[in-house]
C-alpha cells in the first residue's frame, strides 16, 4: 500500500531542534544561519521557559543550495551553537525513525502502529517486533516484519535484556516503543534507553494499579478512562509525559466495554507520542517535555 501522506523531500528538507539558556539574539542567530545557507522556513515553533530560563525551538526548513547537505549544515551550525551554548540536533526530515516495537499479549497498540505505518501516517521504519510471548508472530508476518520471541523469566531477565540490546545494535534502532509490553525493564536498561523509549499505560481517575484495573474501575464507578504515553525511566511509569487523553464513561458500560474504550484511547495516545517523537517535536525539559505539535 502506497503512503497516503506527503513526505518531506530527501536531501532538501531538514529539522533543527535546539535548547539553550535564554538570551537576546537567539532567533536572529538561527534565522541568520538559515539565510546564509539558502534556507527557507516551512514551520517554526519556539518556547521560552521563563521559570527555568531556557529557550526551546524547532525549525523545519528546506534549502535550495545543492551543496548544503546535512553534514555541511551541521558543520556550519557549529559556531552558532557554541556561541549560544546550544544543545541541538539537525536531521533530514525525510529519514524514517528506525523503531523497534515490544509487545506482550495485548495487541491493540501494536496493530494500530503497524497500520499507521503502512498507510504512511507515521514516518517510521520497523525492522523488528520483540515479544516475551509468541502470540503476535502471525501479525508480524502479515506485515513482513521479523518477529523475535525473547522469553523473560526471573532467572533469564538479564540474558533477555542483553539479547534486546544486541538486537538494537544490529538493527541500528533509534526508538523503542513498549506497546503494552508487560515486563518491567531493569534500571540499567532504562538508563541506556533514556530519551529513546516510549511506554503507554492506562490512566484512571481515581487510579488503580495491579491486576484487573478495569474491573476495579467498574467497581468504583469511574467516569474517566484515559492513557498516558511517556519516556521510560528507572522510576516506573514516572518518565517525562509526552501525551495524555481521557474519554468520559458512565454507569452503562460493563468491564468489557471499559476495556474496549481504554484500548482505543491507549492506541491513539501512543500513536501521537510516536509520531511527535519521530518528527523531532518532543524535547525534554527536566521532568517535563516541550511538545511542538
Amino acid at each position: 500500500m502506497s503512503p497516503k501522506f506527503p513526505r518531506p523531500q530527501p536531501g532538501r528538507e531538514y529539522v533543527l531542534t535546539l535548547s539553550c539558556p535564554d538570551s537576546a539574539g537567539l532567533v536572529h542567530a538561527v534565522s541568520g544561519f538559515l539565510v546564509r545557507n539558502s534556507g527557507n522556513i516551512l514551520e517554526s515553533q519556539q518556547f521560552d521557559d521563563r521559570l527555568q530560563g531556557r529557550f526551546f525551538m524547532r525549525v523545519h526548513f528546506d534549502v535550495s543550495d545543492p551543496d548544503a547537505d546535512l553534514e555541511t549544515l551541521r558543520y556550519r551550525f557549529g559556531p552558532v551553537a557554541e556561541a549560544y551554548r546550544i544543545s541541538w540536533t539537525l536531521r533530514d526530515a525525510s529519514t524514517p525513525t528506525r523503531t523497534l516495537i515490544m509487545v506482550s499479549r495485548f495487541g491493540h497498540c501494536l496493530n494500530d502502529l503497524l497500520f499507521r505505518r503502512r498507510t504512511g501516517a507515521l514516518n517510521i521504519e520497523i525492522p523488528a517486533i520483540v515479544s516475551n510471548h509468541p502470540d503476535f508472530e502471525g501479525l508480524a508476518d502479515t506485515y513482513g516484519i521479523p518477529f523475535h520471541h525473547i522469553p523473560v523469566t526471573k532467572d533469564t531477565k538479564a540474558e533477555a535484556e542483553a539479547r534486546l540490546l544486541e538486537l538494537m545494535h544490529e538493527l541500528d534502532i533509534d526508538l523503542v516503543v513498549l506497546a503494552r509490553y508487560m515486563q518491567i525493564l531493569s534500571d540499567d536498561l532504562c538508563k541506556q534507553l533514556e530519551g529513546r523509549a516510549i511506554n503507554i499505560h492506562h490512566s484512571f481517575l481515581p487510579s488503580f494499579k495491579g491486576a484487573r484495573p478495569y474491573e476495579q474501575a467498574y467497581d468504583r464507578g469511574v467516569k474517566l478512562v484515559g492513557a498516558t504515553a511517556h519516556y521510560v525511566t528507572p522510576d516506573l511509569d514516572e518518565g517525562q509525559i509526552i501525551e495524555q487523553d481521557v474519554v468520559r464513561v458512565d454507569h452503562s458500560l460493563d468491564p468489557g466495554e471499559l476495556v474496549t474504550v481504554g484500548r482505543d484511547v491507549e492506541a491513539q495516545v501512543l500513536a501521537h507520542a510516536v509520531k511527535w517523537h519521530s518528527e523531532s517535536r518532543v524535547m525534554v525539559d527536566g521532568n517535563r517535555t516541550v511538545v511542538f505539535r
